[in-house]
């Protein structure tokens, strides 16, 4: 098997866990007797976790290879997904939480730093197109275990099951993927820069920003997306999660669409049509129009993730893209880890109708950095 279908395959395996928490707490707290906004904690410390991975990632690749990291990555995530099927209290989901974010942080730096080396920017959004795929398939599986069997436990189940098939089929494929001190790597030596070095870099604030805002935005639709409709537009937990899984249809279909016109439109100009698509769907979410509102953010947030990791050696060279990927992911998670919380939060104290307004504040904070970054960018080069 190649190893550019192995890398999707991986990467279907990283979406999978991401969407599973969101469609399934509207079921879990209840059943286990938790306050509402106990996913802050749970979406905390997967944070932290991927935070961590993600900073270390340079050095860790550098070392053992991407393919080994990607397998050992993928076996944590199948483990964690396990132990959130056997908890019974928030302590065991808390315990279980932790190799999830170290397991993805690591795989996510690992595939999309190799991916902008070594391929073209059609490659990059077809890659978090696969992603999109991970992600739709967990709500729809975990549909139908809340429909037909009333068990979130089941649906959890069939992740790990996945998840363990991935990381099989990467183990397999160990010895097609270049070694670490292959011709393959050493034309673009790693640079294990230190976060203050990278922090003196034009343009890394933006790009830091960009990165917070929009994988927010992301996480918050997707953690808090189906709670949203259960208690402010009161579907079933069942019917809710469905309709989630629309917004992750949107995800797949952006980066697959984006993917196409890549070789002839410019990543900068797909992002910016990208947040046209979201202010769009953020007015659908906070009118009657809620399924389509959710699938047209899904839609357009999903181009700038991929477009801008492609961006990041041209950007920032390539001899410094993998230690600044690794900065970016982890100002990623660091808006996953503070935003949906503080959503959460405003959620008990207030109600979920603010889930729309919300949102709003996640786009301007986007938008505003993408428009400063662009014209940092443009400026050095002209």
């Amino acid at each position: 098997m190649p190893v550019l279908i192995v890398i999707y395959i991986a990467f279907i395996g990283l979406g999978v866990p991401d969407s599973l928490l969101g469609t399934a707490w509207p079921t879990i707290y209840r059943q286990l007797n938790l306050p509402i906004s106990a996913a802050n904690l749970l979406t905390i410390l997967v944070s932290c976790g991927t935070v961590i991975s993600s900073l270390i990632s340079a050095r860790v690749i550098h070392r053992f290879g991407t393919a080994k990291v990607a397998t050992v990555s993928t076996f944590l995530t199948a483990v964690s997904l396990l132990g959130f099927a056997l908890s019974g209290n928030l302590w065991t989901l808390c315990l279980a939480a932790i190799p999830l974010g170290l397991g993805a942080g690591s795989i996510d730096i690992a595939l999309n730093n190799y991916v902008s080396l070594h391929y073209r920017a059609i490659h990059m959004n077809f890659l978090h197109c696969f992603y999109g795929i991970g992600v739709s398939i967990s709500p729809v599986l975990m549909s139908f275990a809340l429909r037909y069997g009333h068990q979130w436990r089941h649906g959890y189940i069939a992740a790990m099951l996945i998840q363990m098939v991935i990381a099989i089929i990467i183990w397999t494929s160990l010895p097609r993927w270049p070694k670490p001190t292959s011709p393959v790597n050493t034309t673009t030596p790693v640079k294990t820069l230190s976060l203050a070095e990278i922090a003196k870099l034009k343009t890394a604030w933006w790009a830091w920003l960009i990165f917070i805002g929009s994988t927010a935005l992301e996480m918050t639709c997707g953690i808090w997306g189906g709670t949203f409709l259960v208690n402010s537009r009161h579907l079933s937990a069942s019917t809710a999660a469905l309709v989630v899984t629309l917004y992750y249809v949107g995800i797949t279909s952006g980066r697959f669409i984006a993917g196409l016109i890549s070789t002839h439109v410019k990543s900068w100009t797909i992002i910016r049509v990208g947040m046209v698509i979201v202010i769009m769907g953020i007015a659908g979410v906070a009118s009657p129009w809620t399924a389509a509102g959710l699938f047209l953010i899904g839609l357009g947030n999903s181009v700038v993730y991929p477009n801008m990791n492609y961006l990041t050696p041209l950007i920032f060279g390539k001899t410094n893209s993998a230690a600044v990927m690794g900065t970016q992911m982890a100002a990623s998670y660091l808006g996953i880890m503070i935003m949906p919380p503080v959503f959460g939060f405003l959620a008990q104290l207030f109600g979920t109708w603010l889930f729309p307004l919300y949102l709003f504040g996640l786009f301007i904070m986007t938008v505003v950095a993408i428009g400063l970054m662009n014209a940092t960018v443009t400026a050095i080069h002209e």
